[in-house]
């Protein structure tokens, strides 16, 4: 939906991904997507490099959220978040849910 503006379908699967869960990571994200990791890996490079995100490294892992020094940080949000609400619900719902505790054994799916 974004992709005209921000000039690439993985640019805006990075940014809704990061504005729906806060944070994450390249092998996260393009697996959440069911994409190639090197053009997220691009779009988070670059997106670091505009400013508008910032990363840190937890272990060898670098997670990347959104620069809480960028100029138009509260604009972008907002326009993600109206560009989220077109998503269909089922769309809306999987991006919303996160799973980060292993399932106990045994138990059903």
């Amino acid at each position: 939906m974004l992709e005209p503006l921000l000039g690439s379908v993985n640019a805006e699967r990075v940014l809704l991904f990061i504005l729906t869960r806060e944070e994450g990571y390249a092998s996260e994200i393009a697996k959440f997507f069911d994409t190639d990791l090197y053009g997220i890996q691009r779009q988070l490079d670059k997106l670091e490099t505009g400013g508008l995100l910032a990363s840190r490294t937890a272990g060898r892992t670098r997670l990347y959220r959104f620069s809480p020094r960028y100029s138009f940080l509260k604009e972008l949000k907002s326009l993600l978040s109206k560009a989220f609400s077109f998503y269909p619900p089922a769309e809306q719902e999987r991006l919303v849910t996160v799973r980060r505790r292993p399932r106990r054994r045994g138990k059903p799916l």
